[in-house]
């Protein structure tokens, strides 16, 4: 069950982080303030930094991840790139990241409820994530 729950878990961690990546990619176009460019540069890195650790443990234990579900990833690529065309402002930026961290931290805990018997390296790449978009929510308030 342990080796189960582990990968079920970094499965989801993949998806996550694979969407988070692609959603600040997303937006980073239209960033006008420097220092909030930097702080969704930043997250992106750190982000990434967590997905080579993570793809270390995903071939562990033979397994190749997962892709972010395609529905997901395509309604939120049309609501930022739609916001963004109607305001492209910071503002918009701001809380179009700040809502997919809240969505992505939502996610992650209800995935440690879900694998409980997953190990603690699995469960401890999935509270760096967490602590990533925990992070890069409290940036992001100075410019909601």
């Amino acid at each position: 069950m342990v080796e189960h729950d582990t990968v079920k878990l970094l499965r989801e961690c993949d998806a996550g982080i694979k969407m988070g990546v692609s959603s600040i990619n997303d937006v980073l176009g239209y960033v006008h303030n420097e220092k909030l460019r930097q702080y969704l540069e930043e997250s992106r890195s750190e982000h990434e930094d967590i997905r080579t650790d993570l793809e270390k443990l995903l071939v562990s234990y033979h397994d190749d991840g997962k892709e972010p579900n395609t529905m997901a990833k395509s309604m939120s690529w049309l609501k930022t790139n739609i916001k963004l065309t109607v305001n492209e402002s910071d503002d918009v930026v701001a809380d179009l990241i700040t809502e997919g961290c809240n969505m992505g931290v939502k996610s992650l805990y209800k995935y440690l409820n879900k694998y409980q018997a997953a190990d603690e390296k699995s469960k401890d790449i999935t509270k760096r994530i967490i602590g990533v978009e925990e992070k890069l929510t409290a940036n992001m308030r100075a410019y909601l």
